[in-house]
């Protein structure tokens, strides 16, 4: 493959060569995606017409000294190979490589693990870009406040309600000179409203040696380890973080956690502030607001894809070619409709997703919600969720005292029987609902 000898020369002259790593984490991660992760990995579910991975591939396509692309996590390596496949077809240019650990080892632990590949070729930078963020990706402006600057490192960073802010990692930059002065992540009071987008550049003498020292003080001090609070086991818990067999600590080192703080402490580190939308893609529910922000940008480039705005289409609307629609269906705005979806008479959709193969029969009515892979709706059914602003990060709302999911989601080969009223509603694969339900999980 002489793809994969690009990366050493990168373009001619002296120019500095740049990489970038994706981290999609693995199966054990990624449980608040679910009912949608139990038929499909979270990094390869579409959001306007694309998998979530693929937004992030096609940021880094647009920087044009990146060569070379590696994908990190732990899922089993059949799960990218026809991602990388096309990858490879449409970008013969660039190199995409699936790097598998063997276990958790967290978001810099899985970068050290793997830095001979990503050093390999003596590249000076790379991007790192968590999978599960929906944003611009705006990489050429950090790789120019990179050089400008001549910094170690460059984080993204965004402003959000100061009232969320402490739901992530917060910043505390020099205003004038954009230098990082101060990092906490999830800090349990406010200290700023300018928060981590997790998107990284890194100059590869720096990061490495700083989760080199993390790991040496993490096995100086094994007694020290911080856990996190309560509120965030679900997601950063990992029980491998305890010992291995031998009784030996693992090496679970976080970029969040254990390094960003020692880089604004000691490094060249700054931050890039975007004013373009940026949102995480956490719970299934967030998936509707990710796609809305992503055909609203795709609507703005006037991107091909889109339909043809009409009496019946509210742009943005992404309507695969495969799907058949009745010319009476009203749809939009920020609707994607999947392959082979087969779409009534007089049929209403509205900030929703229709995964492949399912079928929306006529007079249905589908707002807020996702309906899953070969799912049914019924005749005058009403499948629906409560409308949250897109810019809003949680994707609850509290009902009758109980916090439940703003977005209706129904699993893989869900039925709704004719004139069934779903509201609020989770719904697990293969259930059949025949009466009317809101603010449930059905199970």
């Amino acid at each position: 493959m002489a793809s994969l000898q690009l990366p050493m020369g990168g373009k001619s002259g002296g120019t500095q060569t740049t990489k970038a790593v994706i981290l999609v984490g693995g199966p054990s991660r990624g449980t608040r995606f679910r009912p949608l992760s139990l038929d499909l990995p979270k990094p390869l579910f579409e959001v306007a017409g694309h998998p979530i991975i693929e937004h992030c591939f096609a940021a880094i396509t647009r920087v044009p000294e990146i060569r070379e692309v590696f994908i990190v996590g732990y899922y089993d390596e059949s799960v990218f190979r026809d991602f990388i496949k096309d990858c490879s077809r449409t970008h013969p240019n660039i190199s995409v490589k699936y790097l598998r650990e063997y276990q958790a080892l967290g978001t810099a632990g899985g970068l050290y693990h793997f830095r001979d590949a990503i050093l390999k070729g003596r590249p000076d930078r790379f991007f790192v870009l968590n999978a599960d963020v929906c944003c611009s990706f705006p990489l050429e402006q950090m790789l120019r406040l990179f050089e400008e600057k001549d910094a170690e490192a460059v984080i993204l960073g965004t402003r959000v309600p100061n009232d969320s802010a402490t739901n992530f990692g917060c910043i505390v930059s020099d205003a004038h000179s954009k230098r990082v002065l101060h990092y906490v992540e999830k800090p349990e009071s406010h200290i700023s409203n300018l928060i981590n987008c997790g998107v990284y550049l890194f100059a590869t003498e720096a990061i490495f040696p700083s989760i080199k020292s993390a790991m040496k003080r993490r096995a100086d001090r094994p007694r020290l380890v911080s856990y996190p609070s309560s509120d965030a086991l679900d997601s950063q818990y990992l029980p491998q973080d305890e010992e291995d067999e031998d009784g030996e600590k693992t090496n679970v080192i976080r970029l969040e956690q254990d390094i960003l703080s020692d880089l604004a402490d000691s490094r060249q580190f700054y931050v890039l502030e975007t004013k373009d939308f940026w949102r995480q893609i956490k719970t299934a529910g967030s998936a509707v607001p990710a796609n809305a922000l992503y055909l609203m940008k795709a609507f703005q480039l006037q991107s091909e894809e889109l339909a043809k705005p009409s009496a019946t289409i509210l742009p943005p609307v992404f309507i695969h070619p495969t799907a058949h629609v009745d010319p009476t269906a009203k749809l939009g705005p920020n609707v994607s409709i999947g392959p082979r979806v087969t779409i009534g008479a007089g049929v209403r959709i509205k900030e929703a997703i229709v995964l492949e193969d399912a079928e929306i029969r006529h007079d249905a009515c589908i707002l807020y919600a996702i309906i899953g892979w070969s799912s049914r709706v019924g005749a005058w059914a009403r499948v629906e969720g409560t409308p949250t602003p897109v810019r809003e990060h949680s994707t609850s709302v509290v009902k009758n005292g109980v916090k439940v999911q703003s977005i209706t989601i129904l699993g893989k080969e869900c039925i709704v029987a004719d004139e069934v009223r779903v509201q609020n509603c989770v719904c697990l694969p293969y259930k059949e609902l025949k009466r009317d339900v809101a603010n449930e999980v059905i199970m």
